[in-house]
């Protein structure tokens, strides 16, 4: 029986002994997970603000195609938005970051970045992304301009998701962001023949279009303060009623 008493109590003295190890253990792999983050932080500055959300930033995305060539292309009506917005709001010198032309600055006194991918169209979604993952920015508060074939030349709609409608842009970022961004959609007609797509949309506007895109372009900036403020609807009738001199 003594024997017995002793067993157990070498049996409980080891088996705590062993809970104060695993708990120790424990506790030290805490502590190096801790370090291993802090050294992260310290070497990749990414990780650092991916570590951080920022919910009351919002992005404006300008899609287009990269080149002297293309600056005037009915593809690239997204880059004269942004540039105009830059120049109305007297954003920061574009500079290039994230795959793109970026700028940042504060419209209506909520912090704002702007970015003009430089990707190429089709490959438009990987800037966005790498952008918005840095910034802890929600989807739901980004804004891209783009053209779109299926609207009427001189006409502007906006919406929240949807389809891309075969838009090469649109279609890359859904893929990297999903689809609960913002979309203006500033019409550019659509050539009747589908052979003519590709061609029609790397054209540049014509000389009789040109003035109709300023005062597109001039109506979408004076209303940007009404798009960031989530008023989608309000903001595609008012840009409308002014263009139609309503």
């Amino acid at each position: 029986i003594i024997l017995s008493d002793k067993l157990e109590g070498d049996a409980s003295k080891e088996g705590e002994r062993m809970a104060n190890l695993a708990l120790k253990i424990k506790k030290t792999k805490k502590v190096k997970k801790h370090l291993a983050i802090k050294n992260l932080q310290r070497k990749n500055p990414l990780r650092k603000n991916l570590l951080k959300k920022n919910k009351n930033m919002l992005l404006l995305v300008g899609l287009g195609n990269p080149g002297p060539n293309s600056e005037n292309n009915r593809h690239n009506i997204g880059f004269k938005i942004i540039d105009a917005i830059n120049s109305h709001f007297k954003l920061s010198k574009q500079k290039p970051k994230f795959k793109g032309l970026l700028t940042t600055g504060n419209i209506e006194s909520k912090k704002v970045y702007a970015i003009k991918p430089l990707t190429f169209m089709n490959n438009s979604g990987t800037a966005i992304k790498e952008l918005i993952d840095y910034f802890k920015i929600d989807a739901k508060n980004v804004i891209v301009f783009h053209d779109d074939l299926d609207i009427d030349f001189g006409k502007v709609k906006a919406k929240i998701g949807g389809s891309s409608a075969g838009h090469n842009g649109i279609k890359s970022i859904d893929k990297f962001i999903g689809t609960d961004y913002s979309r203006v959609r500033v019409g550019i007609g659509h050539p009747k023949e589908k052979k003519r797509v590709n061609s029609h949309v790397l054209e540049d506007f014509k000389d009789d279009e040109e003035e109709k895109i300023k005062e597109i372009t001039e109506n979408i900036v004076k209303l940007v303060p009404t798009l960031i403020d989530k008023k989608i609807d309000l903001f595609s009738s008012k840009v409308n009623q002014n263009l139609n001199g309503i």
